[in-house]
């Protein structure tokens, strides 16, 4: 396949959110037959290709001095059960041009099957500075002092959202 068409199945997949047997079906009313078994495995490969490029977008995204966390439900299939569970996208912002930085923006998405402080921890690892997020209890640990250096990896910057809430 050529860099063009692995691009468009994947974006096909998880942008337009078209699976792949649509794809397939799809090629084929075109008279070109690709099983999605195939597409499948270009998914796969294309998906390990880019674990370094993905790993080094979460580099830049956690190296940010001001950074913007949030998760969102999503559902998830549940094979077996004939529904759907719900499961989290767990993403991290850094977009620091309103501040003067000339660092580009970017965001990471983590997949979580659940909500627990762990995934927070999982997303925000290595990072310091501020984090813009919501109240939610499992963000707390990130914003508690080191024993040793009494330093806290990240300082809390309250969501205006949420925050006027209660006002």
């Amino acid at each position: 396949p050529s860099p063009g068409l692995l691009a468009h199945v994947l974006i096909a997949k998880y942008d337009d959110h078209l699976p792949l047997y649509r794809q397939s079906e799809i090629y084929a009313r075109e008279g070109v037959e690709l099983e999605r078994s195939t597409l499948a495995d270009w998914v796969g490969k294309m998906g390990f290709l880019l674990t370094p490029l993905a790993e080094a977008i979460g580099a830049h995204v956690r190296a940010g001095q001001t950074i913007h966390a949030d998760d969102t439900p999503v559902p998830v299939l549940d094979p077996g059960r004939g529904t759907t569970k719900t499961g989290r996208l767990w993403v991290a912002v850094r977009d620091e041009r309103s501040y003067g930085s000339a660092a580009p923006p970017a965001v990471i998405y983590r997949y979580a099957p659940d909500r627990t402080a762990e995934q927070a921890k999982a997303l925000l690892q290595g990072c310091s500075g501020y984090l813009h997020a919501d109240a939610y209890a499992g963000f707390k640990p990130l914003y508690e002092p080191d024993t040793k250096t009494g330093n806290a990896p990240l300082l809390e910057v309250a969501c205006w959202a949420h925050a006027r809430r209660k006002i």
